[in-house]
């Protein structure tokens, strides 16, 4: 499945700083649907090449990260339990920022 993955708000720092990924990702093994739980845990391992723990907490993004899913906040579609289609865009933005 090819999805599109955009990380802002100083996300991207921790993914050698390029914000947008073009990737292809299956669903796990005798799961017909690929998930958001899912998902986050491949870009755990595929994507996030430095300090996860500022990303992820658990199974789940961190409090203070925004998630949309083809421009719809995660939250109105399920939240770990969305199921993605081909060609969806995922969007994590930190809301969270120092000063």
């Amino acid at each position: 499945m090819q999805l599109t993955l955009e990380f802002g708000g100083g996300l991207e720092l921790l993914c050698d700083s390029v914000k947008i990924h073009n990737i292809t990702v299956d669903p796990q093994d005798g799961e017909e649907q690929l998930t958001m739980k899912n998902l986050l845990s491949w870009v755990r391992t595929n994507v996030i090449k430095e300090r996860p723990e500022m990303f992820m907490k658990g199974d789940s993004v961190r409090p203070g990260v925004l998630v949309l899913v083809n421009d719809t906040d995660w939250e109105l579609s399920g939240q770990l339990e969305t199921v993605l289609e081909e060609k969806d865009n995922v969007v994590f933005i930190s809301t969270l920022h120092g000063g």
